[in-house]
């Protein structure tokens, strides 16, 4: 039967209240080391996935609703990364050595036939991208990656010959998403950055930089067909990037307690989930009106009180009171002391879904309804894939479990 994410007893406050609740349908065990990733195979019972242990697993279920490994093949180091192609079965597995082993899957997912190696890198393989690309009227396939080499290159999928010269970051390179209609690349790094390139068949080119995490980029997600990019990062904030709207704003939303580890957006509901550390899946509503959170004003003084911050010696003197510390109000931006700061509101429509500082005029002016849902997954994620069709998301846990759930309720 079925299980159900119940929370324990909860005040009427908690966020993990709610109504509509994903259901647990399978859980996945065997691996001996980390899980990496794992993907639901469209239009089949079956599960792919890679781990640490340096295997290649497909899960099938079987009658008995339990899903056990009819394939599992082991590579020279751990898989750590992979990109499976419907159509034509083909899978793309990168590995901790740099290097991208493709197969082909037969019919039945009980045999992988291997294809040939591409030594795309010097280190660990961050993230793959198949895409299809015509040059001069032929229609090339082509194989986009990045590494913990500092590197993102693109090569020729049957080949694989290298196709112009390397994009060197000045970081780890830890995420990619591509926009095959612009042939756009984004490359996120481990210090917080994202690059945008525009690719061809003679080499690549730079185009921006787009700055706002503090910390490393864990994951890229593109909606082509609004034009924006999402990002999320071990400074537990998630990013909207306008890219093609026109209007180039950036809205956050925080929501989470620890590492935002796994993104997917489903655009027909315009909807994002978000998994992270903290063991939560969160359902983010972006029909809703949002704003972009302000500027921190800076001061010398309380915008409030006008009582004097630590720095400000001469205002310390004159007004013969000690100095405070500087704080800000989430929702107008304001340089305030703490005592003009004390109280703690949520702000959804900025994506403050959890408490934030706020000053004692913004408390009392702001709309307190919720913009997302929270729910419970009972272990720390560490990758998380949508099927649309199913209404089915996949979890990988830091426990080596991979979930399926069914989230029908919630999209």
């Amino acid at each position: 039967m079925a299980a159900q994410i119940k929370p324990g007893p909860s005040s009427s406050n908690d966020k993990f209240n709610s109504n509509r609740k994903p259901v647990l349908l399978a859980k996945l065990e065997g691996c001996s080391d980390n899980v990496n990733k794992a993907i639901i195979i469209p239009e089949t019972d079956g599960v792919i996935s890679v781990s640490s242990d340096r295997s290649i697993r497909v899960w099938l279920k079987r009658d008995s609703g339990q899903y056990w490994p009819s394939i599992c093949n082991y590579l020279p180091s751990p898989a750590v990364d992979l990109f499976y192609r419907p159509i034509s079965r083909q899978l793309f597995v990168g590995q901790e050595n740099g290097t991208i082993s493709e197969y082909i899957l037969e019919e039945d997912f009980n045999r992988m036939e291997p294809i040939g190696d591409i030594l795309a890198h010097y280190g660990r393989i961050t993230g793959m991208i198949w895409t299809e690309v015509s040059i001069d009227g032929t229609m090339e396939q082509w194989i986009l990656s990045t590494s913990r080499d500092k590197r993102f290159q693109y090569h020729n999928a049957k080949n694989g010959n290298p196709i112009g010269p390397p994009f060197v970051c000045a970081a780890w390179c830890t995420s990619l998403e591509y926009d095959a209609e612009s042939a756009h690349a984004f490359v996120g790094d481990y210090s917080g950055n994202i690059t945008m390139l525009n690719i061809k068949s003679d080499g690549l080119q730079v185009v921006t930089t787009l700055t706002g995490h503090t910390a490393c980029i864990e994951m890229l997600v593109w909606d082509s067909s609004t034009r924006r990019l999402f990002s999320a990062g071990h400074d537990r904030l998630i990013i909207i990037w306008d890219i093609g709207g026109g209007h180039g704003t950036a809205y956050e939303l925080h929501g989470h307690t620890n590492r935002v580890t796994s993104l997917a957006f489903v655009s027909s509901k315009n909807q994002l989930i978000s998994a992270g550390e903290d063991s939560v899946l969160v359902f983010w509503d972006l029909n809703a009106e949002r704003k972009e959170t302000p500027p921190w004003a800076e001061s010398d003084n309380c915008e409030s009180c006008s009582r004097p911050f630590l720095w400000n010696i001469t205002g310390i003197f004159e007004r013969k009171q000690f100095g405070s510390r500087q704080h800000h109000c989430r929702a107008c931006g304001r340089a305030l002391c703490d005592k003009c700061s004390q109280e703690q509101s949520t702000i959804p429509s900025m994506g403050f879904e959890l408490p934030v500082r706020v000053c004692k005029f913004c408390s009392s002016n702001i709309d307190h309804t919720p913009l997302a849902t929270f729910h419970d997954t009972k272990h720390s994620v560490m990758s998380i894939t949508m099927d649309l069709q199913r209404k089915c998301v996949v979890t990988v846990g830091q426990d080596r479990v991979i979930k399926i759930w069914d989230v029908s309720t919630l999209i």
